[in-house]
């Protein structure tokens, strides 16, 4: 409301209200008060939205699946005295579910000796047990004693259930975070998280310590950065500024004009200040806030429609200017789940097939198999199997069956927590009853594997393990991994599959494994071999990114996946064609006997391209060929040369492609390193791991619809890449509306405001009608309706203009203010030479035998007033005091002239759709201009005294007409052929040597004079050790990143 567009509008409608111009100060009253609703709508909506998503901070009330009557208990223990020896009561809390989340019954259960505390009344430190069924965390806790099966959609945007175990015990004196050997968030229950099983050891149950409350939390930084996120600049809206102080300065000398002429002429003070200030209102338009708004909110409808939601209006315009799009892969550019392709195992020498995975085929019975049926966090929850995708199909593909352990008969009592995993019908020859799972070291992304610790059923115990093959085989006996293991895994990664790596080893008969830590259940192992997996890409994708080169809008692959993978995958996609050279750039961080960083450029020469081509035949910069190599690097690398190598990034990310094995707080750090360049970014991925990402970008496009897309600025319903190119058509149709409207509107000022400076100069104006027509019937449903075009269906290789203030826009926009500034003083001085003129009769120009042009002879004697002068104020009547054949002339060249401007100013193609496909529009122009003709050619006495117009001959009127086609043809004409003309613009760029000033487009031109890139075949040395700067700069949430990470970065 304090928004300065709305001051002016509450500041015009007192000076109008001043003046008795009431119609149109209620019609914008109402239109600022249509347009702060719609605002403070959507404002309140989002705000609902972020309160549903916090409002657990405040207590612990579930939200969710459950039905009525579902009890959930949360005992929590607390030191009843600060003494040194801890001593804990207890309360227990039980809550019950209603149909509605937000009404909920508590009831409070005490026991002897109890302290009774809510869950908003918890502090760190204190001590919960889990018990119950499902629980909506209220704090970050780390788990002690029991695992939990949690569903983390909230802030990751998967649903896929994660496995929680409790913190390792030892009895090292470190910090928790430091010491434990996992990653620590395994061992960390996240606020806003659900808990949907947990499990004690033995007979006691779950318990976690309370480590962080309200906004501390990882779902706190989750809000705080959506209320307060990092503020986006375009340059548009600058702009807007200054076209307003462009206005205003317009109005300034106008006023001084204004209080010339009528000072001089002698009206009194108060008239004067009056007409001063009208001035001001004439030339800045109150509406176009409104017309803004209208068209930001037609867009958000068509998005809608085509199942883009968007909780950010203002970046929209932004999709207009984007030139550069971030693309996550798993899940964004391949499918969500892999498909098996074939399980390759060794004999220690040599790797040979044992299965391709077919409809209705076994896997063979041995190690192997009992490491796909083990080595998994899957979990059986109302009997579905729920987990990470790539488990689910690799136990799938083993025909085994996960049952419940407790119904499983004759069991020891050690296994009565366990995961119990038996073969189904399907299954084959297998030798043993089952398996059960003891223990559990989940997959981490920064240790890249996970194992189990496994009995058989009334047998022996062993360890399995799968992860990366590099990692994997780090850990098995040299003898164990074949001399070619390196070119099988290279053969496999460079044909897109992704290669899981397994591993084994068979405990002594009658050892405990209950007390091994994870370094002595994961030495030792024998390396089993590969299992291939297949990811394929989505049908969508490669249209979709072909789309996006024809437009000229780069393509960047984003993903934690192994860069391998990534670089076949970034080929099969278009990323990388057929004919560019894919090059690895690697970089390593200093070491012990090598105190400076290395980064070394690579070829790869794995490609058909390669295969026909030498490495002399690599197109250089300089040849123009800067668009045919794509840098390749890790997460790993980029973050040493962030370091280390900083004057080498800008160079890297002109050419880099794909960007693999990167965590959540590095993609935020590419993307803003991109945005430094100059770069128009746009983020699309899942969710998962993305949200930083998504929240730097300028445009971030979620393709989940899990709570964590409320960071988004965009969320696709439809979970394909497919919205990225509808978004951005949107967006340059948005964008070139804004340009629409504002060019219209600083016409549409202009030519009224040009006009009342020449009825000025005879101390006349527009009559209140007069303003009312044109402010109102034309101006106002213009800007409704202009906004109305759609976007066009094809992105051409070029992007709208970004500045009101570039060149073509700020050309047309003065030459049509020439335009019109001749056409009205044209037609108000040649009205003074004609031979019927007469100031002191406004009914000479008609023949005096005609009645009904001479009038009544009240209304006569009323109109030529007591001295007989048409062009005087003094006896007339207020509201005959604007008829003369000088306002006749210049309303009517003025209002038409607003009609054809919007007609020259409505652009289709490029961008939009054609102006005769917006059919309101042209509907509108056609009663507009058939009103306008209609009051030019009548002679309707009522009508014209109610308009304070007068008769005119025949013979003038078509003159005015002829004026105004003529000024119409030429305003037409100049902008087709002048300001669209691309060519025209291109080789006056060329003749002025103007370049664009863009820090990428500079860097550019920069490698194109410099034949020595790229160094392929050297390596280089940083000359000292850099300071680190990494990370913190960009949006990281504790639920995805550690420090620690934040710093190494993870490996390839």
């Amino acid at each position: 409301v304090l928004n300065p567009f709305y001051v002016f509008q509450l500041f015009s409608v007192c000076l109008w209200l001043a003046e008795e111009y009431i119609e149109y100060s209620v019609a914008i009253v109402l239109m600022s008060l249509l347009s702060i609703a719609l605002t403070v709508y959507d404002l309140r909506k989002q705000s609902v939205k972020v309160h549903r998503l916090v409002q657990s901070h405040n207590s612990v009330l579930v939200k969710g699946s459950q039905s009525p009557g579902h009890k959930l208990s949360l005992l929590l223990w607390r030191p009843a005295t600060p003494a040194p020896r801890r001593r804990f009561a207890v309360a227990h809390q039980q809550l019950l579910v209603g149909d509605e989340s937000d009404q909920l019954l508590r009831a409070i259960t005490c026991r002897a000796g109890v302290q009774t505390v809510e869950s908003r009344h918890l502090v760190p430190g204190d001590l919960l047990v889990l018990e119950g069924g499902r629980l909506m965390l209220p704090c970050d806790a780390i788990l002690i004693g029991g695992v939990c099966i949690v569903n983390e959609g909230m802030l990751t945007g998967e649903s896929i259930p994660v496995t929680k175990t409790h913190l390792p015990r030892d009895d090292r004196q470190q910090p928790w975070r430091t010491s434990c050997e996992d990653d620590y968030r395994r061992h960390v229950l996240f606020c806003g998280t659900q808990v949907i099983q947990a499990k004690g050891g033995g007979k006691k149950p779950a318990k976690a310590v309370v480590l962080r409350t309200g906004f501390n939390t990882a779902k706190g930084d989750l809000v705080r950065s959506i209320l307060y996120p990092k503020p986006m600049s375009f340059r548009l809206y600058r702009d807007a500024i200054r076209f307003l102080m462009f206005l205003i300065g317009t109005a300034g000398i106008g006023m001084v004009y204004t209080v010339c002429v009528f000072v001089l002429s002698g009206e009194v003070a108060g008239e004067v200040v009056k007409k001063a200030l009208d001035v001001i209102t004439i030339a800045v338009p109150p509406a176009l806030p409104a017309a803004l708004t209208t068209g930001i909110i037609y867009t958000q409808r068509r998005l809608k429609k085509k199942g883009i939601f968007c909780i950010s209006p203002q970046r929209i315009n932004m999709c207009g200017q984007l030139n550069l799009v971030c693309f996550d892969k798993t899940g964004t550019l391949t499918e969500d789940g892999l498909d098996l392709w074939e399980l390759v195992l060794t004999d220690g020498h040599s790797f040979q097939s044992v299965c391709s995975f077919s409809p209705g085929s076994t896997v063979p019975w041995g190690p192997a198999c009992a490491a796909m049926v083990t080595c998994h966090s899957l979990v059986l929850l109302e009997g579905k199997m729920q987990g990470d995708p790539l488990d689910l199909k690799m136990f799938e593909a083993t025909h085994w069956k996960i049952v419940d352990s407790k119904d499983s008969e004759g069991q020891a009592r050690e296994l009565a927590h366990a995961v119990v995993v038996k073969p189904g019908p399907k299954a084959g020859q297998v030798p043993t009853r089952g398996l059960a799972i003891l223990r559990q070291f989940p997959f981490s992304s920064a240790l890249q594997r996970m194992s189990v610790v496994v009995q058989e059923l009334g047998g022996d115990h062993h360890t399995f393990m799968k992860g990366a093959p590099e990692r994997v085989a780090g850990f098995c006996h040299p003898e164990s991994v074949p001399p070619d293991f390196a070119s099988q895994l290279q053969l496999y990664a460079g044909r897109g599959f992704r290669v899981i790596g397994l591993a084994f080893k068979t405990f002594p008969v009658g050892m405990s494994t209950a007390s091994l830590t994870r370094e002595e259940v994961e030495s030792d192992l024998t390396f089993l071999g590969f299992l291939i997996m297949e990811n394929r890409l989505k049908r969508e994708t490669r249209p979709v990114l072909e789309e996006l080169m024809a437009a000229r809008i780069r393509s960047v692959m984003v993903t934690g996946d192994n860069i391998q993978t990534a670089i076949t995958v970034a080929r099969e996609a278009g990323l990388i064609l057929q004919d560019s050279r894919a090059i690895l750039v690697e970089a390593s961080a200093p070491q012990a006997g090598r105190p400076s960083a290395s980064i070394s450029w690579k070829l790869l020469e794995d490609s058909r391209a390669d295969r026909r081509r030498g490495p002399k035949d690599l197109p250089t910069a300089s040849g123009g060929g800067s668009r045919q190599f794509h840098f390749c690097m890790s997460g790993g690398s980029y973050e040493v040369i962030t370091q280390s190598f900083g004057h080498l990034l800008p160079k890297l990310l002109l050419n880099g492609t794909v960007f693999a094995r990167m965590s959540p707080a590095q993609k935020a750090s590419l993307v803003e390193e991109f945005q430094k360049m100059d770069y128009f970014v746009g983020m699309c991925g899942d969710g998962a791991n993305d949200c930083g990402a998504l929240k730097v970008a300028h445009a971030g496009i979620s393709l989940s619809e899990q709570e964590a897309s409320v960071a988004s600025p965009f969320t696709s319903r439809t979970p394909n890449v497919e919205c990225v190119p509808e978004l951005i058509r949107q967006g340059r149709a948005a964008l070139v509306t804004s340009f629409c409207m504002f060019k219209y509107m600083a016409l549409y000022s202009i030519i009224q405001y040009l006009g009342v400076l020449l009825l000025y100069w005879q101390l006349n104006s527009f009559g209140n009608y007069q303003f009312l027509f044109q402010d109102l019937a034309i101006t106002t449903l213009i800007g409704m309706t202009m906004s109305l075009n759609g976007a066009s269906p094809k992105l051409v290789p070029f992007r709208p203009a970004a500045r009101l203030i570039s060149p073509p826009l700020l050309l047309s926009v003065v030459l049509n203010i020439l335009f019109s500034l001749a056409l009205e003083v044209c037609g108000f001085l040649l009205v003074q030479q004609q031979l019927w003129y007469s100031p002191g009769d406004m009914f000479s120009a008609c023949s005096p035998r005609n009645a009904s042009h001479a009038g009544p002879p009240a209304l006569t004697a009323l109109s030529l007033g007591a001295n007989g002068t048409g062009n005087g104020t003094a006896g007339r009547g207020e509201e005959e005091s604007h008829r003369s054949y000088e306002n006749t002339t210049t309303w009517l060249l003025s209002t038409i002239d607003c009609l054809l401007v919007a007609m020259v100013f409505s652009k289709g193609k490029p961008f939009r759709q054609p102006t005769r496909r917006n059919y309101v529009f042209v509907l509108v122009l056609a009663v507009q201009l058939a009103v306008c003709l209609f009051l030019l050619f009548a002679s309707m006495d009522e009508l014209y005294a109610r308009m304070e117009l007068v008769c005119t001959p025949l013979a003038w009127r078509i003159g005015l007409l002829v004026m105004l086609m003529v000024t119409f043809i030429v305003s037409f004409a100049v902008e087709k052929l002048v300001i669209e003309n691309r060519a025209l613009w291109r080789w006056l760029k060329r003749a002025f040597g103007y370049e664009s000033s863009s820090a990428y487009q500079k860097l550019r031109r920069a490698v194109e004079e410099d034949p020595a890139w790229p160094p392929l075949g050297k390596m280089d040395f940083s000359d000292s050790v850099a300071l680190f700067v990494g990370c913190q700069e960009a949006y990281a949430n504790p639920v995805f990143e550690s420090q620690e990470e934040c710093q190494s970065g993870l490996d390839p």
